[in-house]
């Protein structure tokens, strides 16, 4: 067997080395390393084990790492996931990494250029994952990457967070082609703004991937969001969270949630699940969702955010529940409204009618009114499971409490 008669790994394909290659670096990365030094078939396979997830959480992390990187470039290809997070203590350094400057001052090596953390990223053919949190000074370098056809071909998950001087929300224009994205199934974006321009560019992508939309503390515009919400074939997930203080205020955001509602018409098909948890949103009018055939789960804040706020005017326009909702939850208490606690009493007494699938209703306890009898009764009538979170089960602690007498006995 030559040289290698006394290594029986030598023997191995390359995907069962893998596999032990993975079980070593979870147990020792060191001592993967060490295999790694072997030879050279070990160093190749062993790469892809120990470059699978990187973590920058320093630009002193990324400027090690790039010049790696140019010694070995096509180590970039074993990286599948990879996180940075940087803070605004590290802002003066983080500009080096945009400036392609190492810290003692001297240009690295030309292969980057400008825009070193993007470029670097950009060899990652295989990157499946990227979360990004860095300074609003690499904003624009990181945008970048998303508009190109050959860069980051086989993304699914990304999170776009950029810190901006006393908590400003940063542009999400900058990094707008993300939303072009044709492989991309999830996008995480916190404490982005968006005006009523959207996605305005003459280059108009097709039938994106996208699944799940998370906007955290976002400042966005509704015809912006509609205007993105056209090119996703398939969008299932979508969550909207704002503050009850938003800070700085809200320019660009509308203060209905109807406006927010009809934006995701075109993904009426397909969502799953919406939440939106933005306290100060008002419920002008009531919302009509028969068109959304797959919804399963509905979060809102306010009861009046589904019924529309009473005023002096006449209804014009009963609810439209969708046809399938199984989970309706309310963040924020009921029977603040009480010609909205009726008409929910109404919906939930006629569920065979307008909500024949609604299984299951969860509230907050709320202040010392708590829930509306009426709510709870109409409930009970229907077999709609009534979750109330923050009460305690009485009935339960009841039937636990006999449940040990009778051991007892």
């Amino acid at each position: 067997m030559g040289s290698n008669s006394g290594d029986w790994l030598s023997n191995l394909p390359d995907a069962l080395l893998v596999l032990i290659f993975e079980a070593v670096g979870r147990s020792s990365r060191r001592d993967l390393c060490s295999v790694s030094r072997l030879n050279r078939r070990y160093h190749g396979v062993a790469d892809s084990v120990l470059y699978r997830t990187v973590l920058f959480e320093s630009p002193e992390h990324h400027i090690i790492f790039r010049e790696s990187l140019n010694r070995r470039p096509r180590r970039g290809s074993a990286i599948q996931d990879i996180t940075v997070k940087i803070g605004d203590a590290s802002l003066e350094l983080s500009q080096l990494m945009l400036e392609g400057i190492d810290q003692t001052g001297s240009p690295v090596s030309p292969h980057y250029g400008s825009n070193g953390l993007s470029n670097a990223i950009a060899t990652m053919s295989n990157l499946e994952t990227l979360d990004i949190s860095v300074p609003v000074a690499l904003l624009h370098g990181i945008g970048t990457l998303f508009n190109g056809p050959f860069d980051l071909a086989l993304l699914k998950s990304c999170t776009l967070f950029y810190h901006c001087p006393d908590n400003q929300y940063w542009d999400l224009r900058e990094n707008i082609h993300i939303f072009a994205h044709p492989t991309l199934e999830s996008l995480v974006i916190r404490r982005a703004k968006l005006d009523h321009r959207g996605f305005d560019l003459i280059e108009q992508p097709h039938q994106t991937g996208l699944k799940k939309l998370h906007l955290l503390e976002c400042d966005i515009n509704d015809d912006a969001l509609s205007d993105i919400l056209e090119f996703p074939e398939a969008l299932e997930d979508f969550v909207m969270v704002q503050t009850p203080e938003p800070s700085p205020e809200l320019e660009e955001s509308s203060d209905n949630i109807g406006d927010y509602i009809l934006a995701l018409q075109s993904a009426s098909h397909s969502l799953t699940t919406i939440t939106v948890d933005f306290p100060t949103l008002t419920g002008l009018k009531a919302l009509r969702m028969r068109d959304f055939t797959a919804l399963k789960t509905l979060r809102i804040n306010w009861d009046y955010h589904l019924f529309g706020k009473s005023s002096k005017k006449a209804r014009m326009h009963s609810v439209g529940i969708p046809p399938e909702l199984e989970l309706l939850e309310f963040f924020n208490e009921l029977g603040t409204d009480d010609e909205v606690t009726d008409l929910l009493e109404y919906t939930i007494s006629n569920r065979a009618v307008v909500a024949s699938k609604l299984e299951r209703i969860v509230v907050p306890e709320g202040d010392s009114r708590g829930v509306p009898a009426s709510i709870v009764e109409a409930c009970k009538a229907q077999g709609v499971r009534l979750d109330i979170i923050g009460a305690i089960d009485v009935n339960t602690d009841d039937q636990e409490k006999d449940d040990k007498d009778g051991e007892i006995d």
